[in-house]
C-alpha cells in the first residue's frame, strides 16, 4: 500500500527561506526533507525539537529597555567624557 502524502504551504520571508535553503544544501537536504526531519522529531518528541521560551525574547528586545547609548569610533575616545 503506497505511503499517503500531503502537501505543506507556509509563507516566509523571501531572504529567510533563501538562506535558509543554501544552508540545508551545504548539509546536503533539501527544504523537503529539513520539513520531513522536523515534523518527525516533533511527532517523536511529543513537542518542538528545541526550547521555546519568552525568556528568549525578552533577551532580544532588552537593548530596547535600556536608555540609549552613544557609540564610540574607537576605545579611546571612551575616556574622553
Amino acid at each position: 500500500m503506497p505511503i499517503k502524502e500531503a502537501v505543506v504551504r507556509a509563507r516566509v520571508d523571501q531572504k529567510l527561506k533563501a538562506d535558509s535553503e543554501a544552508i540545508l544544501r551545504q548539509l546536503g537536504l533539501s527544504t523537503t526533507e529539513a520539513i520531513r526531519m522536523f515534523f518527525t522529531q516533533v511527532t517523536l518528541r511529543r513537542g518542538l525539537p528545541f526550547a521555546v521560551s519568552l525568556q528568549a525574547a525578552d533577551e532580544a528586545n532588552a537593548d530596547l529597555l535600556l536608555p540609549k547609548s552613544k557609540r564610540q569610533a574607537a576605545i579611546d575616545s571612551l575616556y574622553d567624557d
